[in-house]
């Protein structure tokens, strides 16, 4: 699978590389690009006046521009928080996308978005400060109208980015499931 992975709020941290490792470790082709031109951010405030310094049109533009050499093949869109706002932003928007996977984040959509039975997976906290159970309920259910075939995985007790063994959020059990079911659902794909 081709896929294009973006990094949280702080940046491109190592967990992000470990990630794209890992994807590529099970035969994956990775992309991952750096919306921040190298800054990386101690904290989740800090990292929130980098993205508000660069901008959201910014980051989006940065984010298409790096995809667009690759999505002629089709590709799954992934990303951490953030990260998984932008990705679903573009897999919205790209009718050869082939897949998203969302860890962490998801994003509001515009009402007349349509997509051809889309395959999407998220992995949440539960709870998630930033995720709350209602924008998930409505989120699932805008997504469906859309037409995308939706799987949320939530994760009890797990902090919001806990797949980032380089924060306090970090859940061992929990990332090793969300990798375990992610590899399952990127299998499943296909070529």
């Amino acid at each position: 699978m081709n896929i294009m992975l973006f990094h949280s709020v702080y940046g491109l941290r190592p967990a992000v590389r470990e990630a794209a490792e890992r994807l590529r470790a099970a035969g994956h082709e990775v992309h991952v690009p750096d919306l921040y031109d190298g800054r990386t951010a101690e904290s989740a405030e800090e990292g929130r006046q980098v993205k508000d310094e660069i901008g959201t049109d910014e980051l989006l533009k940065r984010a298409i521009a790096a995809a667009a050499p690759h999505s002629e093949r089709g590709l799954v869109y992934a990303g951490f928080s953030l990260g998984g706002s932008i990705a679903q932003n573009l897999a919205l928007g790209d009718e050869k996308a082939r897949g998203l996977l969302l860890l962490h984040g998801t994003s509001d959509m515009a009402e007349n978005t349509s997509v051809d039975e889309l395959p999407v997976q998220l992995h949440v906290a539960d709870p998630d400060p930033f995720e709350s159970a209602d924008w998930l309920n409505a989120w699932y259910l805008q997504m469906r109208r859309a037409g995308a075939d939706v799987e949320i995985y939530r994760y009890p007790g797990a902090g919001h980015l806990f797949t980032d063994p380089g924060l306090a959020d970090y859940d061992e059990a929990a990332a090793e499931e969300t990798w375990h079911t992610a590899l399952g659902f990127l299998d499943s794909l296909g070529a």
